[in-house]
């Protein structure tokens, strides 16, 4: 059986954690700024961990090396 093709355009967005979860860029960060508090804007700098929900699927789409 041949090996399991990465999913490009999410090996682009999310990165596999040493546990096992993704982390992944928050969304609303690319413009609109007046409409949201300094404190909004602050915390969706970093990365933030995805849902225990999506995990499964993603680790479909992202392999193990």
């Amino acid at each position: 059986m041949p090996k399991m093709k990465t999913n490009r355009a999410a090996a682009k967005r999310f990165k596999r954690t040493a546990k096992g979860g993704f982390k992944s860029g928050n969304s609303f960060t690319s413009h609109r700024f007046h409409g949201k508090t300094k404190k909004q804007r602050r915390q969706l700098r970093g990365l933030s961990m995805m849902d225990k929900s999506n995990v499964k699927r993603f680790k479909k789409m992202l392999p193990a090396k």
